[in-house]
Parts: structure tokens; sequence; C-alpha cells
């Protein structure tokens, strides 16, 4: 399969999503939250999701790098974990945000600023309750090509730009902005 065939699972109630899900553009990142490239592009995107406002349609998927950062996998079951009490968006923001502290007592100190169950979530990190959910992730970015973080797929397709706001929007909507 030649890269420009490569596509991503279609967006679906599994995934994370911000924005409507029938929005005209589509952005789907596989992330980590102790990777630096993905705190920078975690900022390409809040400007972009400012740029664009409701047409687009923004999905998160974990692609924890446990080889390379060890905080990686717990970062995402706290995410999880966070989702199980209805604040996904508010624990990715708060790991991007603290990139260089994600040990479980970081995570813990979160989920109480969050005004999340500390306790339940330190102990779904601990026993991976989310195991599964982040697998089921990890699986569609590798049947996708996927072998490093950030990236994105744009409306469906791998993205190989450079992931800066510029490159990003052109790709997204067609034009320069």
């Amino acid at each position: 399969m030649s890269k420009d065939q490569i596509s991503t699972l279609p967006v679906n109630g599994h995934d994370h999503i911000q924005g409507p899900i029938d929005a005209p553009y589509k952005l789907v990142e596989y992330g980590d939250y102790q990777c630096p490239y993905c705190r920078d592009a975690y900022e390409v995107v809040k400007e972009i999701q400012d740029h664009l406002g409701d047409q687009l349609c923004f999905v998160y998927r974990n692609f924890p790098l446990v080889e390379m950062h060890p905080y990686a996998e717990h970062a995402a079951e706290a995410a999880e974990a966070a989702d199980g009490q209805g604040r996904f968006w508010e624990m990715h923001d708060t790991l991007f945000e603290n990139q260089d502290a994600l040990t479980d007592e970081d995570l813990a100190e979160y989920a109480m600023e969050l005004e999340l169950d500390a306790e339940r979530l330190l102990a779904e990190v601990r026993s991976a309750a989310h195991a599964s959910r982040i697998q089921k992730d990890l699986r569609s970015g590798e049947k996708n090509g996927v072998n490093g973080t950030p990236t994105f797929f744009v409306n469906g397709k791998l993205f190989e730009g450079e992931p800066i706001p510029e490159e990003l929007l052109t790709a997204l909507t067609g034009r320069t902005e």
C-alpha cells in the first residue's frame, strides 16, 4: 500500500471527539502524552481548532511509545480513567500541559485538581483497567502505518507534512489560509 493510500479507521463512537462528528474537516491524531513532539502538536491543534471552530472534528487516539516514554502508558490510562468520570479532554489537556510530571502521584494530583475521584482514577491506572481500549487505538494505528508520534490523518488520509498550523490547515481545507 502506498503512503497516499493509507487511511485511518473512520471516526466513530469509540473515539474521543471534539467538534461535530459530521464536520467538513476531520483531524485524527495518534499521540503519546510523554512525547515532546506531541506536546508541540497539542498547541498546533488548539490553534487549528480556534481557526476552524465547528468546521473541525478532532479525534485523539492513544499511541503510547512505552519503550521510549516510561510514563506514557499510565498517562493514557489516566486520560481513559478520567473519561469514565466525564473529563477526558480536561485530563488530556492537563497531561500535555504538565508533560514533565507524569508519575502516578502527579496523575492523582491532576485528578484532584479536576475534581475527579483520584483514588478511583489511580486504582484504574495501576490495574490497567483501560488497557484494551488503549490497545485498540494502538492496533488501529499500527494497521494504518503509524510508527511514531504524533501521527495525523487529515480527512482520512495520512498527513506527511510538517505538523505546523499552516500545513495542517492547507491539508484540511485544500486552500492556503
